[in-house]
């Protein structure tokens, strides 16, 4: 998929939501609303669908290949702050030099995760949360990448608005930062290999690696509501430009393989309407070793609490009642 069918998505819903009123979201926080990140996962444990994702990157490779990524992720309460969510991607690598079309395909390793939302004060928008990632070895495709051993990714996720700040800087209110640390643990320590035709044994070894990332946003929604309205247009009134990176850092068990850190900064836009939001970023890779040339990423995702909130968009267990106070 092209990022110009990304970009004609993006109009389109927007088109589309013309007359939906005031956008509500699946993690609020007093009067902040957390959106969903396109790069990194936010602090909100919510009911959302996230399909799909886009992008369209070139490798760090020599000669660099494009890869393509269309992936899904469902998202579920089992109680309003503790949820479940899976989901993959498909990948397509383009073969180098090759025509349109050519290359390998296939489906990514599944991805699980539980998020637990440990703390929540609305009085100074700030929200934590703690969640284990599981990558399932083999269960994707080795030709486009997929790792053969599962991999466990314990990480705390934040966000903070700035809302509580004087009134003499309203117009700093309403920026919004968050941020997720996490560290990805191999099942195994190493992946041995048996070469056919060499009879060689190999023997890799598979890093422990430090996961990091952040976003800072600054919320158009949020200046009208809480700060002050200046008549805008209702389209322009829906936008949170943002900024993310994500970044990964082999630390340990780093001898067969580089300990360079590597990703993305990734400037952009969401659109937020009333059950769903629509976001398109750039992605400029931090090195040669995360990328060749600036790729795209885009986004559609529903807000299942607010699309369906008395069926699927509701916590399995005690809907309606959180469990931690402001």
């Amino acid at each position: 998929m092209s990022s110009r069918i990304v970009r004609r998505g993006l109009i389109w819903a927007a088109a589309m939501s013309a007359a939906i009123g005031a956008a509500s979201a699946h993690e609020i926080v007093g009067n902040r609303m957390f959106p969903a990140t396109l790069t990194i996962d936010d602090p909100g444990v919510a009911d959302e669908l996230a399909l799909p994702t886009v992008s369209v990157t070139k490798t760090g490779d020599d000669p660099s290949v494009r890869q393509t990524d269309v992936s899904f992720e469902y998202a579920k309460r089992i109680t309003e702050d503790f949820g479940v969510s899976f989901g993959t991607a498909w990948t397509h690598l383009g073969a180098p030099g090759g025509p349109t079309g050519t290359g390998a395909s296939g489906f990514q390793n599944i991805e699980g995760a539980l998020k637990y939302r440990l703390y929540k004060n609305p009085a100074h928008e700030f929200v934590l949360s703690a969640g284990l990632e599981i990558e399932f070895g083999a269960s994707g495709a080795a030709g486009v990448g997929a790792e053969p051993v599962t991999s466990y990714e314990p990480a705390i996720f934040f966000g903070k608005g700035f809302g509580d700040l004087p009134a003499s800087i309203n117009w700093a209110r309403p920026f919004a930062v968050t941020g997720a640390v996490g560290y990805s643990i191999p099942a195994s320590s190493q992946t041995v290999s048996f070469d056919p035709d060499s009879g060689d044994i190999d023997t890799e070894l598979n890093p422990k690696v430090l996961s990091w990332g952040g976003s800072l946003q600054y919320s158009m929604p949020y200046l009208k509501s809480s700060v002050v309205d200046l008549g805008l247009p209702d389209f322009v009134n829906r936008l949170i430009p943002i900024v993310e990176f994500s970044m990964e850092t082999p630390v340990e068990n780093t001898l067969t393989s580089d300990t360079v850190t590597t990703g993305t900064i990734s400037p952009g836009i969401l659109y937020i309407g009333d059950t769903y939001q629509v976001g398109v970023e750039a992605l400029i890779p931090v090195n040669r070793e995360s990328g060749s040339g600036v790729g795209v990423i885009g986004q559609l995702h529903f807000f299942l609490d607010d699309l369906l909130p008395n069926t699927l968009g509701r916590p399995i267990f005690g809907h309606g009642v959180s469990m931690k106070g402001g």
